[in-house]
């Protein structure tokens, strides 16, 4: 394969070019875009215009590509990992385990908002035709939502409450407890993943679609970057709500929380541990720690964890040794995994899985599939959640997950016109 590239004068923003093509897919029978929206692999957006993502392990070899420029794509692997793939219970939600599809050319925004056509096809000038025929069309989608229906207050508390006796009894340090809310939905889902991009931003959007449904993930955060050798986490542990563009006290309040502190700080460690199992011994380093950033209608506290591969050490091995992502599970990790099949009555489906891209030019990118929308069948599932420390308390944990909810709750309630 040869890596090409052609930039492109399209006023099209990323959120608009999913639209369009989404749009051309379904009018000619192809399959949906892929997406990346935010901070990914230094650009502000990667969309691949027509992949066919299918039910399918994560990709283990990827072809040698000629001609590679620095901080380009060009394209690779798109599609994700449920978290029921970890799960020891052996449950699994309605959409499959994993999903994934090659694309060859994508279009890729860089951090100046210019649009590139990036190829690794023999011959892109039928891709671009086709690429540039959807990017002039006037379409768009619609979607509609029902209300979500949530577990009660009352359900969620008490297996926060029986987390808490867990670690009162010396089982773990601590454990996320999540549950799910669910609605109807009718429509495009690549609609509503470009109106949640274009009102709520978040750093690490990504979309994802075949027949077997869609993932509207519009999270903040990074799970794994692996560029050339070099390997980064970028855990979130500690949630206050935000409200308004400003700071409202809430993040002073955050940082100050011990509780929000010692939970970072375990993942951290538990991060810091799984990296250092795939890396260089004497690599893995904390550059940033507890550092408050805003995320849609919420304060995070995030910490940053780096490290250099090991000689040998594939994807695969790095996966085995980091997933599922150490800030939706808990410290230790095994105990946690089982404790949370425990206490929650449903699989998670891909909700706290990975979502994202390996390319063989640019490497590997995957978030943290928080804020979420599995759609599949005229349903629509959304998981929330928050982790659990000996200072939990049951009611305020219920709270926390109303916050992350909020936004995303507005978001399908309020359609553009």
């Amino acid at each position: 394969m040869r890596f090409q590239r052609q930039r492109l004068s399209t006023p099209v923003t990323p959120s608009r070019a999913v639209e369009l093509l989404s749009a051309y897919a379904l009018m000619h029978g192809l399959p949906q875009p892929a997406a990346l929206c935010g901070s990914w692999f230094g650009s502000a957006a990667i969309v691949a215009p027509f992949p066919e993502i299918t039910a399918a392990p994560f990709p283990t070899v990827l072809p040698e590509v000629e001609g590679a420029v620095p901080g380009c794509v060009g394209g690779g692997w798109f599609g994700y990992l449920s978290y029921d793939l970890a799960d020891p219970s052996g449950r699994r939600g309605a959409l499959p385990a994993a999903a994934w599809g090659w694309a060859d050319h994508v279009l890729r925004w860089d951090s100046d908002g210019v649009c590139w056509f990036e190829s690794l096809a023999a011959d892109p000038g039928p891709r671009l035709s086709t690429v540039e025929r959807a990017l002039a069309s006037p379409a768009r989608l619609s979607w509609s939502a029902s209300r979500l229906h949530r577990p009660s207050a009352a359900s969620h508390q008490q297996s926060v409450k029986a987390c808490v006796h867990e670690i009162e009894a010396g089982e773990l340090f601590q454990a996320n407890v999540c549950c799910r809310f669910t609605g109807d939905f009718a429509g495009e889902p690549a609609g509503l993943f470009a109106e949640g991009v274009r009102r709520l931003a978040p750093q690490r959007a990504a979309y994802v679609s075949g027949p077997w449904g869609s993932i509207v993930s519009l999270s903040p955060e990074l799970f794994l970057e692996r560029h050339g050798r070099y390997v980064r986490s970028r855990p979130i542990k500690g949630t206050l709500p935000r409200r308004g563009p400003g700071d409202d006290g809430n993040a002073a309040l955050l940082r100050d929380s011990a509780k929000d502190v010692a939970e970072n700080v375990m993942i951290t460690d538990l991060v810091r541990n799984d990296l250092g199992r795939v890396c260089a011994v004497g690599s893995v380093v904390v550059p940033e720690l507890l550092t408050v950033h805003p995320a849609p209608g919420v304060w995070h506290l995030a910490s940053t964890v780096e490290g250099r591969l090991a000689d040998g050490v594939d994807d695969a091995a790095l996966l085995a040794a980091t997933f599922p992502p150490g800030s939706v599970t808990g410290a230790p990790k095994i105990r946690a995994l089982d404790l949370i099949a425990a206490l929650e009555p449903v699989a998670r489906g891909v909700y706290t899985g990975a979502v994202g891209l390996a390319s063989p030019l640019a490497g590997l990118e995957l978030n943290v599939a928080i804020r979420t929308f599995e759609i599949h069948g005229g349903t629509v599932e959304l998981g929330v959640g928050g982790g659990i420390t000996a200072d939990s308390d049951s009611a305020a944990e219920w709270q926390e997950c109303l916050h992350k909810a909020a936004p995303l709750e507005r978001l399908l309630a309020t359609p553009p016109d």
